[in-house]
């Protein structure tokens, strides 16, 4: 039976207090926190087990080794990878995307397109901006609605055989539409393209399958699924990653080095150059495990709850407009109050504990769509309560009182 109170238990900094009051974290769209299970793995990492992995012939090495390798193979499993050495281990979700979109560097050319959508975090823009600089390719856009949805017929007029790319978020951080990412990978492959799913803010509350999807690539970060930050994972089909070139040079990536010619070594060793970090892979695995013994699907509903039970109430709110009001969405709620600026709101509510994000939230052409300098973001995870929604909808009230 799902609990929250006993789930809350798990999480230290949720005891603490932030200008006198209770915390009440609402940003988790930004990074959720942390359980003392996945703590206790980074404790215990670098108090047992800390050294060098793969290379190593000592104990400590070999147990570090396994502890790590142990962790690809839960990622594996959770993302239902066919293959182990398809999960490269990054620094995160941005990680994943320039590894990509430099391998892409030297397969297209000009006359090719790549097809990005409006719902986009910059990460999944910018550096498909630069591939297209470096590459003379075309740089096309999936238009968006007034709901927070993106329009499919759009997307079919937009593909072509000369469509090489096409990358979509699994679910927008700004609006919190879930996007029917199968249509666009089925449309997609239709005319030969390969798809890049951005699942930084899917992989807290939905558990993907990367074969049923079929998708090419799929990339999250750790710090959004209770894990640390600086760790990250991109999965790519086999025939995909072999084709293209590392993204980075130096130790661990070799086969063989001469002065005369290097050789790289095989998957995924040929993405991972350097000494990786150890602890934040493993503490990966740990976070996975945390939510897993949870469910995913207990995590969505009671999400979901959430969701509907903030929406009633902030609607109720005189001047307060919601953006993003697909049918399909996951518990983030972006917000504003006529005549007020999100900041000053924010502001207010971290007097009052309430930690929410305002701002573009690294997605300022959905901002520009809608004419405005931003939002104020209300983003819940499944530690969250509907005493904590509550007094979010009494600080909300109280700032406009207070800024009007």
């Amino acid at each position: 039976m799902f609990n929250v109170e006993d789930i809350r238990k798990d999480f230290p900094i949720l005891a603490r207090k932030v200008n006198g009051k209770p915390l009440i974290y609402l940003d988790n769209a930004a990074t959720s926190q942390t359980p003392q299970q996945v703590i206790d793995a980074i404790v215990d990492y670098y108090a047992n087990s800390n050294a060098n992995i793969h290379r190593g012939v000592h104990k400590l090495s070999q147990e570090a080794t396994d502890l790590y390798e142990a962790a690809r193979k839960k990622i594996q499993t959770h993302f239902n990878a066919q293959h182990a050495h398809e999960i490269i281990f990054t620094s995160g979700t941005t990680h994943g995307i320039n590894l990509i979109a430099n391998g892409f560097s030297s397969l297209l050319k000009q006359g090719d397109e790549i097809i990005v959508s409006a719902l986009e975090h910059h990460s999944n823009i910018v550096p498909w901006q630069m591939l297209c600089e470096r590459t003379g390719a075309t740089f096309k856009v999936i238009p968006m609605n007034a709901e927070g949805e993106l329009v499919r017929s759009a997307f079919d007029a937009l593909l072509s055989e000369n469509t090489k790319l096409v990358f979509v978020n699994h679910i927008s951080n700004a609006l919190g539409t879930i996007n029917p990412i199968s249509y666009f990978i089925e449309k997609a492959h239709a005319v030969g393209a390969a798809v890049l799913i951005d699942g930084a803010q899917s992989a807290p509350h939905i558990k993907p399958d990367v074969q049923a999807l079929d998708v090419d690539f799929y990339v999250t970060s750790a710090h959004k699924i209770c894990g640390p930050t600086g760790v990250g994972m991109l999965y790519g089909k086999e025939e995909w990653l072999n084709k293209l070139p590392p993204y980075q040079g130096g130790g661990e990536m070799i086969a063989e080095v001469t002065f005369e010619k290097t050789t790289y070594a095989d998957l995924p060793h040929k993405f991972e150059a350097g000494t990786p970090n150890i602890c934040g892979g493993i503490a990966f695995g740990a976070a996975l495990d945390y939510m897993n013994a949870i469910g995913f699907d207990t995590i969505a509903a009671y999400e979901n709850e959430l969701l509907n039970y903030a929406t009633t109430l902030l609607l109720q709110i005189e001047g307060l407009k919601i953006y993003g009001t697909s049918s399909q969405k996951t518990s983030v709620i972006s917000f504003n109050l006529e005549g007020i600026h999100p900041y000053d709101v924010g502001t207010i509510l971290d007097k009052l504990g309430i930690a929410v994000r305002t701002g573009h939230h690294c997605a300022q052409p959905i901002m520009d769509y809608f004419k405005i300098p931003g939002t104020v973001r209300a983003s819940f995870a499944f530690y969250n309560t509907k005493a904590e929604v509550d007094a979010l909808v009494e600080g909300i009230k109280k700032a406009k009182m207070m800024l009007s």
